[in-house]
């Protein structure tokens, strides 16, 4: 078992980001190439958050909501609010744009914003796949109870589980609710598999781990989770990606002449526009090496 500590940065506004992966010592988790938690922050009437239309190419974008609200918006003409326990799975393939706001009526009255973003590297195969956006209600995704801990699977199979979000590769993405004395074992059922601990204190052997706890098993590699009180945590993980992926700002790819490509197009406008009005872009940054 590896603990992954991450790194926070205040992006103003008390609103605090972890970037768990990538990191030095471990670069990815399955599919999962990128994960960041935010939140939870308070935002005052008429404050939220504004990131402007970027790109992405070879990857799908997972946003997943504890608290609060996010429009989404991107070139294909998709306009989506999400709210607590939706999932928004954003495939990039051959490249899109997309923005990320405070919807008006929700930014006016003031909210919480607490979630996850995380980034899926594509196989090879798929990385110039067609771009897609996905998007599913809470109730619509599965739901076991296992004894004293309720399983939500966002995205993949696991736990007996499918979810309906359309994926590339083996991959599970799951929230576990644990009720006061639950107990969960982690089984070994796909390769690579992650932990993070969203609220209250989650006891593996004789350690008991606070929330903002992320860790990395082993293959094969089976623990037993348990909750004094009531707790949360997300599962994740799957297969390994077929070979290495470069990374650059929001483009990854298994090529480097491709990412190469890539800042060109969007320097040059060829991601196209977002519609109805979102025209503000945020520019490739010409000093990220």
């Amino acid at each position: 078992m590896q603990f992954l500590k991450g790194k926070t940065h205040d992006l103003g506004d008390k609103f605090y980001i972890t970037r768990y992966l990538p990191e030095m010592d471990r670069r990815s988790i399955g599919p999962f190439i990128f994960f960041d938690f935010f939140g939870p922050v308070d935002f005052p009437p008429g404050r939220g958050i504004d990131v402007r239309p970027h790109p992405h190419i070879g990857l799908a974008t997972v946003t997943y909501l504890f608290e609060g609200a996010q429009m989404h918006r991107d070139t294909l003409g998709s306009v989506q609010e999400i709210t607590p326990g939706d999932v928004n799975w954003m495939t990039a393939g051959r490249g899109i744009a997309h923005s990320e706001r405070t919807g008006a009526e929700t930014r006016a009255k003031g909210h919480r914003l607490h979630g996850i973003q995380t980034w899926v590297g594509l196989p090879a195969a798929d990385e110039e796949a067609e771009p897609r956006f996905q998007h599913f209600k809470s109730a619509e995704l599965p739901v076991i109870q296992l004894e004293d801990v309720e399983l939500k699977l966002m995205v993949g199979t696991a736990f007996g589980l499918t979810s309906p979000v359309k994926t590339f590769s083996p991959i599970f993405y799951a929230d576990a609710k644990f009720a006061v004395g639950g107990v969960l074992t982690y089984t070994a059922e796909h390769d690579e598999r992650g932990m993070l601990i969203i609220d209250g204190d989650i006891q593996i052997g004789g350690d008991i781990l606070p929330p903002g706890t992320m860790i990395f098993l082993e293959k094969g590699e089976e623990i037993t989770m348990f909750a004094q009180g009531a707790a949360r945590a997300v599962l994740f993980g799957g297969s390994a990606l077929d070979g290495q992926r470069h990374l650059w700002w929001n483009f990854v790819s298994s090529s480097k002449e491709r990412i190469e490509q890539a800042k060109h197009d969007w320097k040059d406008g060829k991601f196209g526009m977002i519609p109805g009005g979102d025209q503000e872009f945020i520019p490739l940054p010409e000093d990220q090496r």
